[in-house]
């Protein structure tokens, strides 16, 4: 468990990304992670004064806020009719409904944890991020840029009648995932997301036209690179990458 100095409950982003631009300072989120690490921070910093809690809908979008739980995009009906489910599929196997009403989105946003599922499922929609100061950027394009000192606000996932699908890899029920996919489908227009590789979650966009769930899978998973760690190895991730691409192809109506 780590210790700090100061805990503040900020009344303002501003007041949240002054004291986030030292180093020794850091944003607490859920502290499910965080809380694990060691050693000693400066400033702990509360974002939960500032309603960043609530998901909001629009005719063109949904807006999660920063500091919303995992259980909320579980549960919420908007997401839930929108995606078809695939936001509670992505979170249901992340430890517990006690962990998940803790954990928060932007956390794992932020984090880009190479086991996200949240991540990962986030990626193959039309996903962007919300940053104080860096304004509204792709997620895909935030993913790969390294950490800044800047403050994730909100998520903001469009609808663009976009069908989706996730599933995942464990060697045991509660434990991180050995390989996540999720993908989605606009028309023949695919986006096909892979995590837990181990690294990071990554995405590519390819045209199905033509092509056979087992074809489209094919292709998918040699885009992607993979390596080996205890619970797996490159082989046999990117084998169960081909498979579960395939199956959500199937899922999402590539084939009867």
């Amino acid at each position: 468990m780590f210790s700090a100095r100061e805990y503040v409950k900020v009344n303002s982003l501003e007041e949240a990304w002054e004291l986030n631009q030292k180093r020794a300072n850091v944003i607490a989120g859920g502290m499910m992670w965080l809380k694990m690490g060691n050693g000693q921070k400066g400033t702990i910093i509360d974002l939960s004064g500032l309603g960043l809690d609530q998901i909001e809908e629009s005719e063109e979008e949904f807006s999660v806020g920063c500091m919303c739980t995992l259980r909320q995009i579980e549960l919420d009906p908007g997401l839930e009719r929108e995606f078809g489910g695939v936001f509670r599929e992505s979170v249901r196997h992340i430890v517990g409904v006690q962990f998940r009403n803790g954990a928060t989105v932007g956390g794992s946003v932020y984090g880009r944890y190479g086991f996200s599922d949240v991540l990962t499922c986030l990626l193959a929609l039309d996903t962007y991020v919300e940053l104080y100061k860096g304004g509204r950027i792709p997620l895909g394009e935030f993913a790969r840029m390294p950490y800044t000192r800047d403050v994730v606000v909100k998520i903001i996932v469009k609808k663009d009648k976009r069908q989706a699908a996730y599933a995942s890899q464990r060697n045991t029920k509660t434990d991180f995932p050995v390989i996540a996919c999720a993908v989605s489908r606009k028309a023949d227009s695919w986006r096909i997301a892979v995590g837990a590789r181990p690294e990071k979650a990554e995405y590519i966009c390819l045209d199905g036209t033509g092509k056979t769930a087992e074809e489209l899978a094919r292709e998918a998973a040699a885009c992607f690179s993979y390596g080996s760690n205890l619970r797996g190895s490159a082989e046999y991730r990117a084998h169960l990458a081909e498979v579960y691409i395939r199956r959500l192809a199937k899922e999402l109506g590539k084939e009867a």
